[in-house]
């Protein structure tokens, strides 16, 4: 028998499967063994086909009531060269207090944090009030078309709502629980492309230069003042990711300028808003151009009330931690929970190895971040 808790021994066994995004390689069914012991009814719901197939686990335990749901993801990111891993990256090595391993922070650890709290929650109160949930995706690490958000339209159509939902994204900075995330910038993308007039450049009567054209409406939309942000935001920002124009020759004048661009945007401002007045520059200077625009998630923000306080609460009473609110960072699927009304916060370990080489998590910040959740629980809907 291992010397280690539930906790780290379930993460073990989730680490040693290699689910690299979309492939789950059979950590929901790891989960549902252990969530269906204590009555959750699982499901599994797929969408996509071929190598695109993305399976989802929602579960329930419950009857009527308010909904709390722990959301996350099985699947992890590539490894990189195995050889530059200390130690192997499914191997789910322990040395000196760290769990080493691929998903080890991000985001498996929570997942098993997740599942150990349930299980001592539920043994201690088997009448608990409400409903407790899982919601669980392969693809968050990917595209994301498939897994949480396919999961929340499915559960809109069913007219089933989440009151409460804790993901479980590393969003501790020195120890666990030192900082939750109670809302998330917005991010949207652009692709621009300038049209102009290729030729040569000794006949610049003849030819249209895009990247001269859309030089002061870049530089516009790169000083404009898109917002002030507010208590809990910083200010809209506005972010060239990519510029590519010409042949490569010095002797020829471009046909068209590509831009890509994205901004990271707070609550003060909309999507929408975002495109009209990005365009309104654009269209001020009198370009031919075309742009595709990609919304990848609208701010959310869930201001301290119900849940916030049931988090501090649980984080002050086994920790000792005095947590931070906090809404850096980048996306998480908190964005397709949130705008179907949901108050959405997310907490887990510390964040400071993931996506890379050598990912790890502090065992005892594992067991204290299980005990957080079931601290929750018991906030919420203790019996």
């Amino acid at each position: 028998m291992s010397n280690y808790s539930a906790t780290v021994q379930l993460a073990q066994e989730l680490i040693r499967k290699p689910s690299i995004t979309p492939d789950d390689a059979g950590c929901q069914a790891l989960m549902i063994e252990r969530l269906a012991a204590i009555g959750f009814d699982c499901q599994i719901l797929s969408w996509g086909e071929g190598d695109d197939k993305v399976d989802n686990l929602w579960a329930v335990r419950g009857e009527g009531g308010p909904l709390f749901a722990f959301a996350g993801h099985t699947d992890v990111v590539p490894t990189g060269p195995e050889e530059n891993w200390t130690f192997h990256p499914f191997e789910a090595a322990i040395h000196e207090d760290m769990l080493y391993g691929r998903g080890a922070a991000d985001m498996k650890g929570s997942l098993a944090a997740m599942v150990t709290a349930c299980e001592r929650f539920v043994e201690s109160h088997p009448n608990h009030k409400g409903r407790i949930a899982f919601l669980i995706t392969s693809d968050e690490e990917g595209p994301a078309d498939y897994g949480t958000v396919k999961v929340v339209e499915w559960l809109e159509e069913r007219n089933e709502k989440i009151t409460w939902c804790l993901v479980g994204e590393p969003s501790s900075t020195e120890v666990a629980g030192d900082v939750i995330k109670n809302g998330r910038r917005g991010s949207i993308g652009g692709w621009l492309t300038i049209k102009g007039k290729q030729g040569h450049v000794a006949y610049p009567h003849l030819v249209k230069n895009p990247i001269h054209m859309a030089a002061p409406a870049l530089a516009e939309l790169a000083t404009e003042n898109w917002d002030d942000g507010n208590d809990y935001f910083p200010a809209t920002s506005f972010q060239i990711s990519n510029i590519n124009g010409g042949t490569g020759a010095t002797n020829v004048v471009p046909g068209h300028l590509k831009v890509i661009f994205n901004f990271r945007f707070s609550t003060e401002s909309t999507h929408q808003q975002l495109i009209e007045r990005t365009e309104a520059i654009l269209k001020k200077y009198n370009l031919d151009y075309e742009i595709d625009w990609n919304l990848s998630g609208e701010a959310f923000l869930t201001e301290p009330g119900t849940l916030v306080d049931a988090i501090v609460d649980s984080i002050k009473s086994n920790t000792g931690i005095d947590t931070k609110l906090s809404t850096a960072g980048g996306t998480s699927d908190g964005r397709f929970i949130a705008p179907t009304g949901a108050q959405v916060v997310e907490l887990g370990p510390i964040n400071k190895t993931i996506h890379q080489i050598n990912e790890c998590v502090s065992i005892t910040d594992l067991d204290n971040t299980s005990a957080i959740y079931e601290g929750i629980l018991k906030n919420l809907l203790a019996d």
